[in-house]
């Protein structure tokens, strides 16, 4: 699986880049269709940052996480739980909708 790190307004360093793939990657391990996953960091202010976790999906449309957070290690993280649960439950909806 393909992981793109990209930044607006910030340098995205390479430890920053190592942290934002290996919680894309981590995220994708719950369902096999995720072909790709795009993490766009953003710096909205001086105190701030922003997070975009977009995941492309066989068969569905992109699955798309935001955050903000004052660190960004932390904002990382949050967006990373959030695009996490949308694909467990999508995941869990296909799942349950073979049962029927």
């Amino acid at each position: 699986m393909e992981v793109t790190v990209s930044g607006k307004h910030i340098e995205v360093t390479e430890a920053i880049r190592e942290y934002a793939s290996e919680k894309a990657k981590r995220a994708a391990r719950y369902f096999n269709g995720v072909t790709s996953m795009d993490v766009i960091i953003d710096k909205t202010d001086s105190h701030t940052y922003g997070c975009e976790l977009i995941a492309h999906i066989n068969g569905h449309d992109n699955f798309v996480a935001t955050g903000a957070h004052d660190d960004l290690y932390a904002c990382i993280d949050e967006t990373s739980s959030k695009i996490e649960r949308q694909i467990h439950d999508h995941k869990e909806k296909i799942k349950n909708h073979k049962h029927h």
